[in-house]
């Protein structure tokens, strides 16, 4: 079982993020004044500011943040202070080049930019740990601070780091998980193009090779050794502030980002978890969008989703308040009137507490000068700060909300293993990444709030059982302990759902020399005898469940029958495999388990949906159009229902019960309308 959350927001509050270091002293008091009057309560202040502490080696100088403290005080206003250890001075990394970050080739990467150093530097570490000793043992003590952040969005930027000084750290770690070489080459699987290793001084950080591949077992515990880094990076700053925090105060970092396990950095480091939201992002960056309704926005939901299986009654650090982009990259346009509010809001609903925008006013300088903020270079009131203002009102009717749950009735299952090798496997991200995206637009159009719940080494059977049905799609990598829980989670009355090329891998990612799906096969009592992409040629394959035609995705693999409780729900209705199961359900104990051949398509989603009885949860409520998100918050006997309407134009919700409008508290039913990028709450 993970460790409870240790902090939590007493009331929904409102924030911004402050530089004060970037703006004239004068401008300091009005700034406050003007964030009080807008509703905001708490800053985010100094994660930047190394060299305003020590600007020279070993020269430490507190007067200016000691002033602003002072004013903050003076002011009411609360203040989150965070760690500067994301942009090292140029005197640091001038005396010490070690602590730079390299590209695969052994380039330094130069100052200039930021999160340039490596985590596993001596001296970086030393310097680091000065550092944060410095900041908290002087302000933690103050009273205007209420928080910390450490460092700022470990790994973002890049989560690959290929220092001497990382070398080094990896030998290690290798050597206290495998010890002996032996092992690690079993492990590596090294006599495939002869690659044993016979020193641990052979062994590298991935270094540059033909076609970029490498071997997959070694990135894959390369990965998971740069977690092991980060995590232990953050823990020794939390370490260091947590004896200077007065009672009550929190520490906290803002993510998410890539090859980190999250959970683990939350339970060993954290009191609570802080994301950074920015739904635009769908607009400027490569990623598909989400062609439901070509919502991209909305897609946001599901970042959100994951940012709650870390932490349930979690915070936002940097939601997004205008358009978004660097001097070098991303051109993304403003919000439309409402999307702020439409923005704020789906944080809100999704389980944040705090929200926190970015930035208070838009930089004149630097690479995101054009990263906008609530106020733009004129410094003028505009349309964002009156959103934000009256976003900040619409919270303070909804306040006592802060800590509800958010309601899902069922959760998307996914562990660090397979996230990580469906990075280095193409065949298993293909899959993964498809039918954890179809999951969500399915849902989303199903208006069924979901979950994402992570196999952990900690989680138990009990964890598992909030939620009647679990998807896990794509498990490659199974493990006997994993394999076990889930059995554990049907027998005691869930229901499973799993898919093609389950439990295909062990946990050094070598495939296994047995039947898929692998250590499930005996629960499901089913055998996969061949699987295959699905080729240009072959066009959409179908299968018939009870009379719908369902597409299975771009990988299909032939099921078969190998025991008596397990039966038959679908089958091909294409390709040369026609005729044969697609789709068997065993029941187990109390509950089922369902092995799908294929991949998940939004269609066939509805209908395990529909057959699982999740689809419309609370239709006898309210229903919604396709455009928009239904999210359901709870505390007590008090639900919240958030209607998000993610269209530029009008749609209209219909009442089903009668409801009361958690803002106004008038009561609600029949027919609502609402305006382009607006929400309603509705309090039951």
């Amino acid at each position: 079982m993970r460790k409870e959350q240790t902090y939590q927001w007493r009331s929904l509050t409102v924030g911004t993020c402050y530089y004060p270091e970037q703006w004239d002293e004068a401008l300091w008091r009005s700034d406050l004044c003007r964030m009080r009057e807008a509703g905001i309560r708490c800053i985010r202040i100094g994660e930047f500011a190394w060299s305003k502490v020590e600007p020279e080696e070993g020269k430490f100088t507190y007067d200016f943040f000691s002033r602003f403290l002072d004013l903050a005080e003076e002011l009411g206003m609360k203040v989150i202070f965070g760690t500067p250890t994301a942009t090292p001075p140029a005197w640091l990394t001038e005396q010490y080049p070690e602590v730079l970050n390299c590209r695969q080739d052994g380039v330094p990467y130069r100052h200039g930019m930021r999160r340039h150093y490596n985590y596993n530097s001596p001296v970086y570490r030393l310097l680091s740990a000065r550092i944060v000793e410095a900041f908290a043992s002087h302000y933690a003590p103050h009273p205007a601070v209420v928080g910390w952040q450490i460092d700022n969005e470990l790994n973002c930027e890049t989560g690959d780091f290929y220092s001497e000084s990382d070398t080094d750290a990896f030998r290690l770690f290798l050597q206290e998980k495998y010890g002996t070489l032996d092992a690690l080459n079993r492990a590596w699987g090294t006599v495939f193009w002869n690659q044993t290793y016979t020193a641990w001084e052979e062994i590298y950080v991935p270094r540059t090779t033909i076609h970029d591949s490498t071997n997959p077992h070694q990135v894959l515990d390369y990965i998971r050794f740069i977690s092991d880094s980060a995590v232990r990076f953050c823990k020794m700053q939390s370490d260091i502030v947590r004896k200077h925090c007065k009672p009550g105060d929190f520490i906290t970092t803002n993510g998410l980002f890539g090859h980190l396990d999250n959970h683990r950095m939350m339970d060993e480091a954290l009191d609570v978890y802080t994301y950074d939201s920015y739904p635009n992002f769908a607009f400027c960056m490569t990623e598909d969008p989400l062609h439901a309704a070509n919502l991209n926005d909305r897609r946001w939901s599901r970042h959100l989703t994951e940012v709650r299986s870390v932490c349930p009654h979690f915070g936002i650090m940097e939601q997004q308040s205008g358009a978004m982009g660097w001097n070098t990259r991303m051109e993304s346009p403003a919000p439309k009137p409402g999307q702020l509010t439409l923005w704020a809001m789906q944080s809100v609903a999704h389980g944040a507490d705090y929200i926190s925008f970015f930035r208070w006013r838009t930089s004149v300088m630097g690479t995101e000068m054009y990263w906008h903020g609530i106020l733009d270079y004129d410094n003028r009131d505009n349309r964002k700060l009156r959103e934000v203002k009256a976003f900040a009102r619409r919270l303070e009717a909804i306040r006592e909300m802060a800590g509800a749950e958010y309601e899902a009735p069922f959760a998307l299952v996914k562990d660090y293993d397979n996230d990580w090798d469906a990075e280095l496997d193409a065949w298993h991200r293909r899959l993964t990444w498809q039918s954890e995206e179809e999951l969500f637009i399915a849902a989303q159009l199903a208006h069924t709030p979901m979950d994402i719940l992570y196999l952990l080494r900690s989680t138990e059977a009990a964890e598992l059982l909030r939620y009647p049905v679990l998807f896990y799609p794509h498990g490659l990598i199974l493990t006997e302990e994993h394999a076990a829980l889930l059995r554990d989670y049907v027998e005691q009355g869930g229901t499973l759902v799993v898919a093609a090329r389950t439990g295909q891998k062990d946990a050094a990612g070598q495939c296994v020399m047995a039947p898929m799906p692998g250590l499930l096969a005996e629960a499901t009592q089913t055998d996969v005898t061949e699987g295959t992409f699905v080729g240009p040629a072959d066009g959409t394959v179908t299968m018939d469940w009870a009379g719908r035609e369902l597409d299975t995705g771009v990988y299909n693999e032939v099921l078969a029958l190998t025991g008596p409780e397990a039966r038959v729900l679908a089958r091909y209705t294409g390709s040369y495999y026609a005729g044969e199961p697609a789709l068997a359900e065993r029941a187990l104990g109390k509950g089922r388990i369902l092995h799908f051949g294929g991949t998940f398509t939004r269609d066939t989603v509805r209908a395990f949906l529909d057959y699982l009885h999740l689809s419309e949860p609370w239709g006898d409520v309210l229903t919604l159009p396709a455009d928009c998100e239904l999210c359901v918050r709870r505390k007590g006997e008090n639900r919240l229902f958030f209607v998000l309407n993610y269209a530029a134009t009008s749609q209209t919700v219909t009442l089903r019960a009668p409801l009361t409008d958690a803002e106004t508290g008038e009561g609600a039913e029949g027919t609502i309308a609402l305006r382009p990028y607006e929400v309603k709450i509705f309090r039951s």
